[in-house]
């Protein structure tokens, strides 16, 4: 009732998939869902792509979790992968294929096996993680051979594992990191059994050697770019999410006179100040500075004074027939998310993962 809401149109995360997967039409693309479907709602979209995907991934265990829960039954990957023996016994009741990265996780592994007994702790459907430059998880190239050696001897895998590893530099078309990342990987698995995975969203769009025989789209399917630089790659994607707000009041002020807490901001010539109903209650960033863009009526107009828990106010001098009750894009098609981000020096996943959910999420095209 309040008017704060955001609409997620389901065909557009669809048509981002199947992009994805014409880029690289001689891979899997494995869509990423994690965070609430980078908030755009873990269900509603793994349902939507669930009948075109060949698995879904996660970062979670509970995640994963909350997917079988409500029925689907297709693969599931947990990227950060379990660290329990309970947890690796869960995701093998549950099976989800795990993601392995550290010496402490084979352990568990065995003694979910030892606790379970063979039924609850036989082999798990794994991928296999490759440290080549990010330096947050993986095994590094000389003890890969090692690892894989005492997982098959031990008998804990179900198959040959996906080997892979995670760009950290995709983001930057040319950067010589990922050249390097792509050599490492490449002398590491060489002669290894098993399927490759190392393209993230950036490094489908931008780095086409990246594209192995699995690949993992996480944010551009919801629509904006995760490249730090125009790429005609990105032409084709379409914005999942419209955050909008209602206008609830309009008013004019004098010229010194300020808005909000702290006065942080004060008019400099008389000026008609509009509230709307959206704050960092609802997600929208309490940092936000003054003069970032707002959509209103198809025109820009700038945030002025700060960003309340439940609203925030612009300067819409230059705006002709507004009254309240109408409603304001924050971010959407109109106003890329990529734009807002920018103003607040940061990026679009933060925005998208941060909406609370006291936001409606209302589904379009599903």
């Amino acid at each position: 009732m309040r008017g704060t809401r955001a609409l997620i149109d389901l065909a557009a995360i669809r048509d981002n998939y199947r992009y994805a997967g014409e880029l690289a039409p001689r891979s899997r693309t494995l869509p990423v869902i994690k965070a609430d479907a980078y908030g755009h709602g873990l269900l509603e979209v793994a349902n939507t792509l669930a009948p075109l995907a060949p698995g879904l991934a996660v970062a979670i265990l509970d995640e994963a979790i909350a997917l079988r829960d409500a029925g689907l039954t297709l693969p599931v990957l947990v990227l950060e992968g379990p660290r329990s023996a309970d947890a690796f016994a869960e995701a093998r009741a549950r099976d989800l294929t795990v993601m392995l990265h550290e010496p402490g996780q084979i352990a568990a592994l065995k003694a979910a096996g030892k606790a379970a007994g063979k039924a609850a702790g036989g082999p798990v459907k794994a991928w296999l993680k490759l440290d080549t430059g990010m330096h947050r998880l993986g095994f590094s190239a000389a003890a890969l051979p090692g690892v894989l050696a005492e997982l098959q001897r031990g008998g804990l895998l179900a198959g040959a594992p996906v080997l892979c590893t995670h760009l950290a530099c995709a983001d930057q078309p040319g950067n010589a990191h990922t050249q390097t990342q792509l050599g490492r990987f490449a002398a590491a698995t060489r002669g290894l059994e098993g399927p490759r995975s190392i393209a993230n969203s950036a490094a489908i769009l931008a780095w086409p050697a990246s594209r192995a025989e699995w690949n993992r789209a996480g944010y551009l399917l919801y629509g904006d770019s995760p490249l730090s630089v125009a790429h005609p790659a990105v032409q084709r994607l379409r914005p999942a999410m419209r955050f909008e707000a209602e206008l609830i009041a309009l008013r004019e002020i004098a010229a010194g006179e300020s808005v909000g807490y702290g006065a942080r901001w004060t008019a400099r010539r008389p000026t008609r100040i509009a509230t709307v109903a959206a704050g960092y209650g609802d997600g929208y960033p309490r940092q936000a500075p003054n003069g970032t863009p707002v959509l209103v009526k198809g025109r820009a107009a700038p945030l002025v004074g700060a960003v309340s828990m439940d609203m925030i106010t612009l300067d819409v001098s230059e705006h002709q027939g507004l009254s309240p009750g109408d409603t304001v894009e924050l971010w959407g098609a109109g106003l890329p998310i990529r734009r807002v981000a920018e103003a607040l020096g940061t990026i679009g996943y933060e925005l998208m993962t941060r909406l609370t959910p006291r936001v409606p999420r209302v589904y379009v095209n599903g």
